[in-house]
């Protein structure tokens, strides 16, 4: 009897109750009490601490398989500081779900006031936004109640929105982890079990919410007062709430059509994209406006941090606590409803400027617009949008068309010719016709797709993230510099070979020394955005930028353009010579002008 106590008693100061413990662990049986009786357990803190005596100071005792890196990972289960899972028994409040707060009468699914429409539209709106931010699902979005159960919810308008939003969430979500560039801080995609309305078609979700759209706005053209005509005080303030409860269910509507839009068309929807973010644009300070008309978090409800979350009716900040795997707590505070509208329209500008990578058709224009939009620090929606925008696919192996209509090994053929015209990409080369020169080119062009899509993919990366990943791309373009100037030493000996012998040399090597030391210099410099430097090490860091950096770039940038201007030259030579094109008259100083016979233009 004596030792059935003692598990009992064991039992109560781990799970504070025996029943709460068999349901947890056993499924209602004693099996694991029974262990506790018959095992032999034997008190070993004395002999422990006499044995830690004979270790002297800075020494560390440690097992094979338990080493420091273990030992600094381990969580210890069911503490507090440690397990986030504890949080739930923090307090008096007992936390409900969605059916325990529904048979409570905590929670009101039919009947709702335009004040508690509002407001659960708002906090909802702040939770995503937090989300986005990098924090978990469980602490942000499904914390509220009613996206957990969308079907059951009566009130016409929070049932439609509680399913966009589940939609809107997927789109999201689907952006996110197709671009692939997010780090665990940036974003955080497990979804705890939770399903985002998939068994409800987009049409008929969309069509939910339009419906709601046109019977609010209906009640905004009832409320609406005449010109000259006086309005009573009550009218006024129901025309007020209902153009606030119809403006928010209008943004997330073209919000979630515009994505959605982005989804399936991608570049060739950018115009009718661009229309739909401009009326979100236009909504929004309209929203701000009414932020007061929704219910505000009660200031004197049992949380143990009411400030940070949202607790008003529909909300429960730890429903989901038990959900998180037993790791150090990640404090989690929702953003406050006029950040979160701060940070939508921030996000509809952004958008909107990314709308803009449709127009830059070259290679090296993209490079500086997704290098520009990076030092912005944009959000990671945001720089999702724009990868899959550009390149339609994540993968570096398999990239997709440009802009979705541009093969990528094309795109970087053209920019190779525009940077300083090798002879071998010249219109009518005699060396395109030269089987092993051709093969010798498209496959440099196919290796080169790899470390100039990682290029572009890292420019959506976050700006920290970045530095790290420069510095293995450094090493792909060192291989790939050396095998551009095998291509050149091999095609500049075929040049000699022909009637009219050029120089092929240094072409392809130049324009990759071009990107590698932009991509060294954009090293270096990120080193200053993300304070890594002491200030005694600034000296050398400005001596290597100044006398080898930016100095090997102007000389590859002369080289390419001496290049250029001697290509230029040679095709007017030509085309003169051919009779296409007559030379400009030459003058004697005196007025007088004299055409050049074609047959001295080469002595020219």
């Amino acid at each position: 009897m004596s030792e059935e106590k003692g598990c009992v008693k064991s039992c109560d100061k781990r799970f504070e109750n025996k029943k709460e413990m068999c349901d947890a662990t056993t499924g209602g049986s004693s099996e694991s009490c029974q262990k506790c009786r018959t095992f032999k357990w034997v008190d070993v803190t004395q002999e422990f601490f006499k044995a830690t005596e004979e270790l002297e100071l800075g020494q560390l005792l440690h097992d094979d398989m338990f080493g420091l890196f273990e030992a600094m990972s381990a969580i210890e289960m069911m503490d507090p500081k440690m397990d986030a899972g504890m949080m739930c028994n923090r307090g008096n409040k007992k936390v409900l779900n969605f059916d325990q707060a529904l048979k409570a009468d905590k929670l009101k699914i039919k009947d709702l006031t335009v004040e508690e429409q509002i407001g659960i539209i708002d906090a909802t709106l702040a939770c995503l936004v937090t989300w986005l931010e990098g924090h978990s699902l469980a602490q942000t979005v499904f914390t509220n109640l009613y996206l957990q159960k969308p079907h059951l919810v009566e009130d016409k308008i929070i049932r439609a929105f509680s399913i966009h939003s589940l939609k809107l969430l997927d789109v999201i979500r689907e952006f996110i982890n197709k671009a692939g560039v997010f780090e665990e801080e940036d974003f955080q995609p497990v979804m705890y079990g939770y399903k985002l309305a998939n068994d409800i078609p987009v049409g008929k979700a969309t069509a939910m919410l339009k419906e709601v759209e046109e019977e609010l706005l209906k009640k905004v053209k009832q409320s609406r007062s005449k010109p000259g005509e006086e309005q009573d005080l009550q009218v006024q303030a129901q025309h007020e709430e209902s153009v606030a409860l119809y403006s928010r269910i209008k943004f997330c509507r073209l919000l979630y059509q515009a994505l959605l839009l982005f989804q399936k068309k991608k570049c060739f929807a950018v115009e009718e994209v661009d229309r739909f973010f401009l009326q979100c644009a236009e909504i929004l300070p309209i929203i701000e406006k009414t932020i007061h008309l929704g219910i505000r978090p009660d200031p004197k409800a049992e949380s143990s941090n009411r400030a940070d979350y949202p607790t008003i009716l529909g909300f429960e900040p730890l429903v989901n606590q038990r959900l998180l795997p037993p790791t150090f707590p990640r404090y989690t505070k929702i953003k406050t409803r006029k950040e979160s509208i701060e940070y939508l329209t921030l996000l509809i500008t952004r958008l909107r400027t990314i709308c803009s990578i449709t127009e830059c058709i070259t290679f090296h224009s993209a490079l500086d617009f997704l290098s520009e939009f990076s030092k912005t620090s944009p959000c990671v929606l945001s720089r999702s949008v724009l990868q899959l925008l550009y390149l339609n696919q994540a993968k570096c192996s398999e990239p997709g068309k440009v802009l979705g209509t541009m093969h990528i090994v094309d795109v970087l053929r053209d920019a190779i010719k525009a940077f300083i015209k090798p002879p071998v990409l010249m219109p009518r080369s005699p060396l395109m016709f030269n089987p092993s020169a051709k093969e010798y080119v498209e496959t440099f062009l196919s290796h080169s797709v790899r470390p100039f899509c990682t290029l572009v993919q890292i420019s959506g990366h976050n700006r920290a993230r970045q530095r790290d990943k420069l510095s293995h791309l450094l090493e792909e373009l060192a291989a790939l510099q050396e095998e551009a100037d095998k291509v050149d030493a091999y095609l500049h000996n075929l040049c000699l070979k022909l009637d009219n012998p050029v120089s092929h040399l240094a072409c392809f090597g130049t324009w990759v020394l071009y990107h590698t030391l932009k991509v060294m210099i954009q090293y270096v410099l990120s080193g200053f955005e993300l304070e890594l430097y002491s200030s005694h090490e600034y000296i050398y860091l400005y001596w290597y930028l100044y006398e080898f950096l930016y100095g090997w770039m102007v000389s590859s940038l002369s080289r390419a353009n001496n290049f250029l201007t001697e290509q230029e030259s040679k095709a007017v030579s030509e085309a003169i010579m051919s009779g296409s094109v007559v030379p400009p008259p030459i003058s004697d100083g005196m007025g007088q002008k004299f055409d050049v016979p074609a047959c001295l233009i080469s002595v020219v």
